[in-house]
């Protein structure tokens, strides 16, 4: 997927792993108030927006935490070019909850023409190739199949599968279990194919910039935890100068974009 910028784009925003859940009003008040305040003309949602999502029918639900979400959405959709990919824990987003949100669903991955740049948009979970159980596991839940027949379950059926997952979830977080990386690898194949020199991407929970070869790049996205110590929340916004060229890239926490309450 292909995506040019219109030119009335001058500042994006681009957000991963908010991991939104009831339990977590703090992280979901950040969120609901840098969409209500940011100054951005677009922004990206690079995956996991949920901490889990098991169907658009639970939107059927009358009341829920759910509805607010995607009434934040809308709201803020009103007002900026909203994009959303898929992540690990919510895969399962569909048409109806972009439509009630009034967002775009964006294939992992596409490419963001920019200022005169190719920007790499991806979740990033695809390229942890070290990770071999996670990734037998990718392939099984992304197949027509396996989704096919988890939807096919009754909506409590499954919302009591994703609190199990929660709880495994929460489990390994308290381990000393060791996450693998995005392979350089693959990430240089990637950009190379799409004529790209920089990749965003989420999902590994280690902000920073790495460099890789022939001068790309590859900048990783902060996670959202306003309950942690120090509270993570990171903008990663890109800016266009007067001509549409020239692009430059911040990392800022919410209140700076325009977001979460000093």
């Amino acid at each position: 997927m292909e995506l040019h910028a219109p030119s009335r784009w001058r500042c994006i925003d681009i957000i991963s792993d908010l991991h939104l859940q009831e339990s977590d009003s703090a992280t979901f008040e950040a969120w609901r108030h840098y969409l209500e305040h940011t100054a951005a003309d677009a922004v990206f949602i690079l995956g996991d927006l949920f901490e889990v999502w098991v169907g658009d029918d639970v939107l059927t639900l009358t009341t829920g935490f759910e509805h607010r979400c995607a009434e934040v959405l809308r709201s803020a959709a009103n007002r900026l070019d909203l994009f959303i990919m898929h992540g690990n824990r919510d895969f399962l987003m569909g048409p109806a909850l972009m439509q009630a949100c009034s967002a775009t669903l964006l294939e992992d991955p596409a490419v963001l023409a920019f200022a005169g740049q190719r920007w790499l948009l991806t979740h990033g979970d695809a390229l942890c190739l070290d990770d071999t159980a996670y990734m037998r596991f990718r392939a099984e839940v992304r197949s027509t199949p396996w989704q096919r027949d988890f939807l096919a379950k009754p909506l409590p059926q499954r919302l009591a599968l994703a609190r199990g997952m929660r709880t495994q979830s929460e489990a390994l977080k308290h381990s000393d279990t060791v996450y693998a990386d995005v392979d350089s690898a693959a990430a240089n194949a990637l950009l190379h194919a799409n004529a790209a020199d920089h990749m965003i991407h989420g999902h590994t929970h280690r902000p920073g910039k790495h460099a890789l070869d022939a001068g790309r790049e590859r900048l990783v996205l902060s996670d959202w935890d306003l309950r942690a110590q120090p509270p993570r929340a990171e903008v990663l916004r890109l800016r266009a100068n007067a001509t549409g060229h020239a692009s430059t890239v911040e990392r800022l926490p919410p209140a700076m974009a325009g977001g979460a309450p000093r």
